[in-house]
C-alpha cells in the first residue's frame, strides 16, 4: 500500500488572488484549501499540522478583518484645519536685564501674526507696571488688540486661590484685566508651570539678551535701553523673518492693512523713522 503524498498548497497563487478576490470569498478559498490538506495528511502528523493550520487561521482572520475594515478616512470624520489667527493677538512676558548698575526689567509684547515687537523698561515688575505697559501697547500698536496671552505672574494676575475669593469680590478684577476690559481686550493666560505656552515673548527674551548684554557690556543704564530699543527698531522694519514668508514685521503689517483696513487705527507708514512720520 502506497503512503499518501503531501501536496503543499498553492499560496503563491492564494496571495496573487488577493486584488482579485474578496475577503470573504479569500477566507473560504482558503479554507477549503485547508480541508483538503487535512485530508492528505497522516493521522500521526495530525497534531502537528493542526498547530500550524490554527497558526494560519489566526493570521487569515487577521488578513480579512483588516481588508474589511473601511480606511481610517471612512471611519473618522475628517479633520477640519486649523484656523489661521488674526493680526491682533498680542504674547506679553517680562524679564530682567542686568547691567552695571544692577537689574532692570523689560516688558515685552510680540504680536503672533505679524510679529511686530514693543518694549518697555520698569524698575520692577509689580502690577501697577504690567497695567501701565499694557495701556503703552495699545498705544503703539497700529492696530486693534483683541487677545492678550500672559503667564500667571503678579503683574499680569492674581493668586489662583484669589481669584474667586472675597478679596476679589470686594476689590475687582486685577488692574491688567481692567485696562483689557477698558480696551474691549480678552486676557488669556498660560497653564501654570508652562512656559512654553508663552514661547514667542520667551523666545523673544531671548533673542533681545543674546543681541545686547550676552554680547557686550553697559557701564550705564542709558547704553543698555538705547541699545534694546534700537534692536527692536531694526527687529520691525529690517529682519526678514521666515514665519513670514521673508517678510519684515513692517511689510506684514502693511499688507495685513491693504485687506483689512478696519482693525486699524493709524497708517502703519507713520511709524518709519523719518520726516514723513505722524509726528511731523
Amino acid at each position: 500500500m502506497s503512503r499518501p503524498v503531501y501536496a503543499s498548497p498553492s499560496f503563491s497563487l492564494l496571495f496573487n488572488r488577493l486584488g482579485q478576490q474578496a475577503p470573504r470569498a479569500l477566507a473560504q478559498d482558503l479554507g477549503q484549501r485547508i480541508v483538503k490538506l487535512i485530508r492528505l495528511t497522516q493521522a500521526r502528523h495530525g497534531a502537528i499540522f493542526l498547530y500550524g493550520v490554527s497558526l494560519l487561521l489566526g493570521g487569515a482572520g487577521r488578513l480579512v478583518t483588516r481588508l474589511d475594515t473601511p480606511p481610517s478616512s471612512d471611519r473618522h470624520h475628517p479633520v477640519s484645519p486649523i484656523a489661521p489667527y488674526e493680526i491682533g493677538y498680542v504674547h506679553i512676558d517680562s524679564c530682567e536685564l542686568c547691567h552695571a548698575d544692577g537689574k532692570l526689567v523689560m516688558f515685552l509684547a510680540i504680536d503672533r501674526v505679524s510679529k511686530f515687537t514693543y518694549v518697555d523698561f520698569h524698575d520692577c515688575a509689580g502690577k501697577m507696571e504690567g497695567a501701565a505697559f499694557l495701556r503703552n501697547v495699545v498705544e503703539a500698536f497700529p492696530y486693534q488688540i483683541h487677545i492678550v496671552l500672559t503667564d500667571n505672574g503678579m503683574a499680569f494676575a492674581d493668586l489662583p486661590k484669589n481669584r474667586n475669593g472675597p478679596s476679589r469680590r470686594f476689590f475687582g478684577p486685577h488692574i491688567f484685566d481692567r485696562v483689557c476690559i477698558e480696551h474691549g481686550i480678552e486676557h488669556r493666560l498660560t497653564k501654570p508651570y508652562h512656559p512654553w505656552t508663552n514661547g514667542q515673548a520667551e523666545r523673544m527674551n531671548r533673542t533681545i539678551k543674546d543681541a545686547t548684554i550676552k554680547a557686550y557690556h553697559y557701564d550705564d543704564l542709558e547704553s543698555l535701553k538705547a541699545h534694546v530699543l534700537a534692536f527692536v527698531t531694526a527687529y520691525n522694519f529690517a529682519k526678514h523673518l521666515k514665519a513670514l514668508r521673508w517678510r519684515t514685521p513692517y511689510q506684514a503689517i502693511c499688507d495685513a492693512r491693504t485687506k483689512d483696513p478696519s482693525i486699524f487705527k493709524i497708517d502703519p507708514h507713520h511709524l518709519t523713522q523719518g520726516p514723513h512720520t505722524l509726528s511731523s
